[in-house]
């Protein structure tokens, strides 16, 4: 039964004039014969030859393969039928280079789906076969004209097609040589069918089974000819049979790839590094934007207690500025008409009323929110009566306050944990106050605290140290009550003690003695504090006095009146009376409250919560909070952004370059390796599988572009941060983020895949008859 017929096959090549190479030709070949072509050069033996194999296609007539017809074959089924039916043995072998002699022999195979094990057994035993066992690992360039032309022939059986077609095999090689590559296509012939172009007669008339003889395209002689009943014998009555599908593994396509780069070491390592800097540019401005952002972020959390989110109880007036709405307005009018703007200025007024359900509200906060809220701190508008004794004087602690515009009487936050995240305790002994009689010493970071304070606490002199000795452990300062600091004069009157009375009430057995328990200094490295050098107390000691002078005479008197006790005036308003009443203890609701978020991402979740109380609220019952840090995020987050943009502007000019200039080297190394196009397509490969070879060429190159760029961007920034650091004390500013890097590696081998598409495309789209003609 016939293997292969053809029925009236015609090929022209149309160029600058049409050349009829194969004039309707009608052949057929057995199943097992060799097969020799002769004919003159320019006559159509190759042309014949290559559309037998189905690297070239016909132009009319009919190829039939096994009783089925190839009219309507598609590209694919092309691809299969060379990959599993067709063996090519080229006169130029058509070896890949940078592959070793194992792996070209394996080169079909992989096209097949045959599993790597399976794949090396065969090709080595393929390679058996014809003698060169002991040259598996040798590349091309270290064999023989002969030994390459084995291996040819090894490729071409170890798939185990039913054609194997040898174009001028021995057209390169010695006589002997020539000899033994006949002998091995001789005991071909006795299992599958072998067609041989030649020119050498002798070698024809010695070894071949059937030769035929071609001139300008047509069959001349056929030694051995099938009848022509046989020949015409119908398709249908023929073996019917499919081909399977080739296809190529992207890690076929990848190791094809890296051999080809490793052969080209130098330039691969140089097209890299250009392709690295575009990296090195976008990933310096993302090292400097994240280390930037993290720096800020760290030194605005720490000086966030600083700016807090505050509520202030009582009027709250702001101004906004809009348009005059005196005129009704029509976004792109078609009116002849130009109208003149004024703008108005509204005033915003609101008084917020803490009751007890916005208070609780509040308090909640911190369990609500236990990852957002730092500390919450309230100001209650109390007056603490306070003497100090620093030496042999008793004076008032509070004196001057209100002239001098400052005051070192503050209260400590509640969580210890914020207070020891920013400040260090100093002298032996020193500890952190945990009863309503323990306060700290606040000093500034060169143990300062400013004279005035000294002379507060009766320590004025000309000391210009003092030891920490001299204040941990001491008592230099008592709290006295209202009703033994403020005297009744008469009914609903009252005066303040006297500097007399000063020595007296400090001695005495009321009142709260404060006892200096440590010293605090802000850490080596600290943005910011929030608490400024002076004296710090517990929230006990507030709650302590509060309720002892909410029972006071004063407070009681105060309350009662509508006058007030200490300057025997009237009250103007509410608010005047109000404030009275809280400075001295009467009224113990707070005047404002301060919520210190622990970063910027936390003071937006805590204004969310303030916001949810005010939903659904009128007016008047809602709570107006400032946030005091809000225009310093948004100017620096806004500075941060601007600079960010303007330098990846720049370094994607850079990154646009390399990437151009990897899709020209991916071009140069399309048209270095045409030869190696046509070998795979000769073998069976798609044109899908071309393109994923060449794309598999820019992946490495991204990846080692973007792993490059990566690596050189880390060892940059070591002295990039020790300059920063010299310059402006900022540590690791410069920081590239794991999850950026990878980013940017992934980015590079997309821009460089987007950079070989055309390239890779004009490969696939490379004639395989032209591809193996090119040197």
């Amino acid at each position: 039964m016939l293997k292969l017929r053809l029925d009236n096959i015609q090929k022209t090549y149309r160029s600058e004039e049409n050349v009829t190479a194969v004039k309707e030709v009608s052949i057929g070949f057995r199943r097992n014969e060799l097969v020799s072509i002769l004919g003159p050069s320019g006559c159509g033996k190759t042309s014949l030859l290559n559309i037998i194999g189905g690297l070239d296609h016909y132009d009319s007539g009919d190829l039939i393969i096994n009783g089925r017809s190839t009219k309507k074959f598609k590209e694919s089924e092309w691809d299969a039928y060379r990959n599993h039916s067709i063996g090519f043995v080229f006169q130029s072998y058509n070896l890949i280079g940078h592959q070793t002699v194992l792996q070209n022999v394996e080169i079909a195979m992989t096209l097949s789906g045959v599993k790597t094990s399976e794949r090396k057994k065969r090709a080595r035993q393929a390679l058996k076969e014809v003698g060169l066992s002991a040259h598996i690992n040798k590349k091309p360039n270290q064999l023989s004209g002969g030994q390459m032309q084995r291996v040819a022939i090894a490729r071409a059986l170890v798939n185990n097609p039913d054609i194997i077609l040898a174009d001028e095999p021995t057209g390169a090689l010695d006589s002997h040589t020539s000899e033994q590559i006949m002998e091995i296509l001789k005991g071909v012939s006795k299992t599958r069918l072998v067609i041989m172009v030649t020119h050498n007669m002798e070698q024809a008339e010695a070894y071949s089974d059937r030769i035929i003889r071609i001139l300008d395209g047509q069959i001349i002689s056929d030694s051995y000819p099938i009848e022509e009943e046989q020949l015409l014998e119908p398709a249908s009555k023929l073996e019917k049979f499919q081909f399977k599908r080739t296809s190529m593994s992207l890690r076929s396509a990848t190791s094809l790839s890296f051999k080809n780069l490793l052969t080209k070491r130098g330039r691969t390592l140089v097209t890299a590094f250009a392709g690295s800097i575009g990296i090195i540019g976008v990933a310096l401005v993302l090292a400097l934007s994240n280390g930037l952002s993290n720096y800020l972020d760290s030194m605005q959390s720490d000086t966030l207690s600083g700016f807090p989110i505050s509520i202030t109880a009582g009027k709250i007036e702001s101004t906004i500025e809009r348009p005059s709405t005196s005129t009704q307005y029509t976004e792109f009018p078609s009116r002849d008409v130009i109208y003149p703007l004024t703008n108005e200025t509204t005033i915003l007024n609101h008084t917020n009323v803490f009751t007890e359900a916005s208070l609780d509200y509040v308090k909640k906060l911190p369990s609500e929110l236990p990852e957002s809220v730092n500390n919450i701190s309230y100001n209650y508008g109390l007056h603490f009566n306070l003497l100090a004794k620093g030496q042999d004087t008793v004076v008032n602690f509070n004196s001057g306050d209100v002239m001098m515009g400052r005051s070192f009487w503050q209260q400590l936050p509640e969580n210890s944990e914020i207070i020891s995240s920013q400040y260090d305790l100093i002298g032996s002994g020193s500890k952190l106050p945990t009863k309503k009689d323990e306060v700290v010493l606040v000093v500034d970071s060169f143990n300062r605290i400013d004279k005035t304070f000294f002379e507060k606490i009766g320590m004025a002199g000309n000391h210009s140290t003092y030891k920490l000795t001299d204040m941990i452990g001491k008592s230099i300062l008592k709290v006295i009550p209202n009703n033994d600091f403020y005297l009744e004069k008469d009914k609903n009157s009252y005066v303040t003690a006297t500097p007399t009375n000063y020595e007296k009430l400090f001695n005495n057995t009321s009142g709260t003695s404060l006892k200096i328990t440590g010293i605090l200094r802000p850490k080596k490295g600290a943005n910011g504090s929030f608490l400024p050098p002076g004296i710090a107390y517990t929230a006990d000691l507030t709650k302590s006095v509060l309720e002892d002078s909410k029972n006071s005479k004063i407070a009681i008197a105060q309350k009662n009146s509508n006058q007030d006790v200490l300057l025997g005036t009237s009250f103007t308003d509410e608010e005047t009376k109000n404030n009275a009443e809280r400075l001295l203890g009467s009224d113990s609701t707070p005047i404002g409250i301060n919520i210190y978020p622990i970063n910027f991402e936390a003071k937006e979740k805590i204004k969310e919560y303030l916001d949810h109380y005010n939903e659904g609220k009128p007016n008047k019952e809602q709570l107006v909070y400032s946030d005091l840090a809000e225009s310093l995020t948004s100017i620096t987050k806004k500075l941060l952004d601007g600079v960010t943009y303007v330098l990846t502007g720049f370094a994607a000019i850079s990154l646009f370059v390399s990437t151009i200039m990897i899709g020209i080297i991916t071009y140069v190394s399309v048209i270095e390796r045409t030869k190696e196009i046509g070998i795979l397509r000769s073998v069976g490969a798609r044109k899908k599988d071309i393109s994923r070879v060449f794309n598999a060429e820019t992946l490495i190159v991204g990846f080692t572009a973007g792993s490059l760029g990566v690596g050189i961007t880390y060892l940059i920034t070591y002295p990039v941060n020790l300059v920063i650091q010299s310059l402006a004390g900022a540590s690791r500013v410069a920081n590239l983020s794991p999850k950026h890097a990878v980013f940017l590696i992934i980015g590079s081998m997309v821009l460089t895949l987007i950079a070989g598409v055309i390239p890779s495309r004009m490969a696939a789209r490379k004639d395989p008859v032209e591809a193996l003609r090119n040197e």
